[in-house]
């Protein structure tokens, strides 16, 4: 009996040992989130390379347009036009997918570039393509003529197909050729493969493929020599006036090269609007082709010197993809976790993979970019960075970001004063040196001021303060009838007015707090007071959220559960979801419902409640517990507020079924937009068992962990361990806890605390602690 039992015990104790002893970057999977459909499962991330907050997002592009195709790539789909060099990850509006390559061994033939609706028609017939599968937004035909270049896309299958930080490989069906992508933090490397039968070995340069908004403007291609092309590509979109220069470089020589616009071949210009080459080379030579691509918004000279920072590595694929997959690991292996299921590894890791993607360098090797007056400017003594999706990531992402990032950080802070001053405001919604205007609230001010609170960077304290002051001044959004009124009328704001009221409040109490420690007296009294705006917009009778007009009647109908795009009191979600983002007076919140009975009971109306919503187009309002959604951000903060009035083991019941039931491993494993890291944001702190409820306040809300040891390594050396031993599938909740080895009353550990390093220890039970 004892040595049965010792064969069953070794082999589970050997399998738990080899899965905890895997790099980080083992665990990855970049699949997830780009499968599902609108409202279900789909979290419009990319599958390609990139390098940790990088420059460039090599990824393959499935040539359709619509919202699942935000980042190019759609898990169910079984085509590729084309492997472009810039992608969004997780966005819900689609942009970038510049700079387009696409190998074949087909012959360059002018009526394939062409593309006249006649030949459009036979094409789609003879491949039995509906044609409304290829429309863009607006039904135009254009999309057909030169986005997708028909005759050039090729099939693929998953069972071909794989991905891991920084890497990228494919198998076409149709040509046989195989694709490998691979990136630095400024260079985008191929690695094609022609079948020996092949008697072309080409490529299709495509600068007129777009997705979505985009759409090009001016585009040039110059070939420089016999493996050297550079160019640009001008757009217009969410992204306004973006620029792109790029130089590509070819490890064989180009044997001839042509160039087409979008109704014509040309042989005597290579400038225009959706402008296109066939490049050839010798198909008697090396079957194995390799292309290194840098791009730049600045000019062709930051493109050819961000090419040069990969000459190290010469045409050496592997080596660049070796140095990437270390880099991974490095920035992956700041948090270690251990003693967790291989599916929990598996979202942990790949969750802290996609939080450490955006944002994204902007500014070149040489320190130059576009900036936003059009310009080429330099960035002086720090890097400055784009895609700055604020109204997402000032949840969790940006506190990640804190915590593990702080020099990236203190750069983010430094790209958005740059903002400030050449154009008098901070941004909202920053993309590749525009404002893209997206959403409300002026969340710029959170960061800033979860940065100036915790002693984070060497940014101009004062300037920033006058930058946060400048943006809560404005009439944006509702925001002057919100000054005047003290919230945002519904009678004269058209939509989300609820929504507006609570989010500029909350900005307001962190411009408060920064006043108050920079000793600005008056603007603390004047911001304190605009923070407390959230009690206009709250119905004491219903414990709710409500609209107001501007004569403080309520709006009628109220529906709460009213949750149609564009509606008039929210944004993205309804009023169940709204009415508890007050992270800035959370006493207030419970008093006003009631006192902590009351504020239970709403609580627990959120989550049990049935979780259909009413209206149209409420696609973004997913990965629903009740009227809890998890899969867009106002929710994310909730499932921790039973811990603010003594019932931590609803907070550790609800985190813990959220986390273990909508994320996982696959194409599906996200339940809503990733938006820029937000998503896995929430799952990487509620993975560690704590997450910041009010970002700025300093205090770090205890939920239920899913690994029974993490080690979250901080600068300066310092290590903050979670331990929890007896942590199981049913042992989810917290008998005792206590911190460097001394009992812990609370439900909250500190920034102060957990940057300085320690141990929390928490014991783990089946049974709820329940309190009166």
């Amino acid at each position: 009996m004892k040595r049965f039992l010792f064969l069953l015990l070794v082999p589970a104790t050997l399998f738990s040992c080899a899965h905890q002893e895997k790099e980080p970057a083992a665990w990855v999977d970049p699949f997830s989130g780009t499968g599902g459909k609108i409202g279900v499962g789909h979290g419009n991330t990319f599958p390609g390379a990139a390098w940790p907050f990088g420059m460039i997002q090599l990824s393959p592009d499935n040539g359709r347009q619509g919202w699942e195709y935000c980042a190019g790539y759609h898990y169910p789909d079984s085509f590729i036009v084309g492997f472009s060099h810039t992608h969004l990850s997780g966005t819900g509006v689609g942009d970038l997918a510049d700079i387009s390559l696409m190998p074949t061994t087909r012959k360059i033939r002018r009526e394939y570039f062409e593309q006249s609706p006649a030949f459009v028609k036979k094409y789609l017939s003879a491949h039995h393509i509906p044609p409304r599968s290829f429309l863009n937004r607006d039904g135009m035909q254009d999309t057909f003529q030169y986005n997708y270049l028909l005759a050039y896309r090729d099939r693929f299958s998953h069972r071909d197909e794989e991905a891991s930080p920084g890497y990228y490989r494919v198998q076409l069906t149709d040509n046989n050729i195989r694709v490998e992508l691979t990136a630095s933090e400024f260079v985008g490397m191929h690695r094609y493969t022609f079948p020996d039968t092949a008697h072309h070995h080409n490529l299709i340069l495509n600068l007129g493929f777009h997705i979505n908004r985009d759409r090009p403007v001016q585009c040039l291609i110059k070939q420089v020599n016999d493996t050297l092309l550079t160019g640009y590509r001008f757009s217009e979109g969410w992204a306004d006036n973006q620029h792109v220069f790029f130089a590509m470089a070819f490890s064989q020589p180009v044997t001839s090269i042509r160039y087409f616009l979008a109704d014509r071949a040309v042989t005597d210009s290579y400038r225009g609007q959706r402008l296109a080459a066939g490049i050839s080379f010798d198909s008697t030579a090396n079957p194995v082709l390799l292309v290194r691509t840098a791009i730049s918004s600045a000019n062709t000279a930051g493109a050819l010197a961000n090419l040069h920072t990969a000459d190290t590595f010469g045409w050496d694929f592997d080596a660049l993809h070796a140095a990437t997959r270390r880099k991974w690991n490095e920035e992956l292996g700041k948090i270690q976790v251990s003693g967790g299921s291989p599916r929990h590894l598996t979202t942990f890791y790949t969750a802290l993979y996609h939080s450490f993607l955006a944002p994204y360098r902007y500014s070149d090797i040489t320190g130059t970019w576009k900036n936003y007056l059009g310009r080429v400017d330099t960035a002086r003594g720090y890097v400055q960075y784009t895609v700055l999706s604020l109204w997402d990531i000032f949840r969790a992402e940006a506190p990640l970001l804190l915590l593990t990032q702080p020099r990236l950080y203190n750069n983010i802070i430094k790209s958005m004063l740059a903002m400030y001053r050449q154009t008098g405001s901070l941004p909202y919604w920053e993309i590749e040196g525009s404002e893209g205007g997206s959403m409300i609230g002026y969340h710029a001010v959170v960061l800033i001021a979860d940065a100036i609170l915790k002693n984070v960077g060497d940014f101009d304290r004062e300037e920033a303060f006058e930058a946060m002051k400048a943006i809560a001044n404005t009439d944006r959004k509702g925001l002057g009838w919100y000054r005047q009124y003290h919230f945002v009328p519904t009678d004269k704001e058209r939509s989300g007015t609820v929504s507006k009221t609570i989010e500029f409040a909350y900005d307001d109490w962190c411009i408060a707090q920064v006043a108050q420690k920079l000793g600005h007296r008056q603007d603390y009294a004047t911001y304190l007071a605009r923070s407390q705006y959230w009690k206009n917009v709250f119905d004491s009778t219903l414990h709710i959220m409500r609209g107001r007009n501007s004569d403080g009647s309520w709006y009628e109908p109220f529906i709460p559960r009213f949750a149609q795009y564009g509606n008039p009191l929210c944004v993205e979600g309804d009023i169940w979801q709204y009415t508890f983002f007050v992270p800035q007076d959370m006493e207030g919140l419970i008093a006003a419902m009631g006192g902590p009975a009351g504020f239970e009971k709403m609580l627990d109306s959120l989550f049990t409640q049935n979780s259909e919503l009413l209206g149209e187009d409420t696609e973004d309002v997913t990965g629903m517990v009740g009227q809890y959604a998890q899969g867009n951000e106002p929710s994310h903060h909730v499932a921790y507020l039973y811990d603010l009035i003594g019932k931590e083991w609803k907070t550790q019941y609800y985190v813990h079924k959220i986390a273990d039931s909508l994320y996982f491993p696959g194409p599906r494993g996200l339940c809503g937009n990733e938006d820029c890291g937000q998503m896995s944001a929430w799952y990487v702190f509620s993975a560690m068992g704590f997450y910041p409820v009010n970002p700025v306040d300093g205090r770090y809300r205890l939920g239920s962990p899913l690994f029974r040891e993490t080690q979250l390594h901080l600068p300066g050396g310092h290590i903050f361990t979670v331990k929890a031993p007896h942590l199981s599938d049913k042992n989810i909740y917290i008998r005792s806890k206590k911190l460097n080895g001394r009992p812990l009353h609370r439900s909250w550990i500190t920034w102060q605390e957990l940057t300085a390093g320690g141990f929390l220890e928490l014991e783990m039970t089946a049974n709820p602690q329940q309190t009166p």
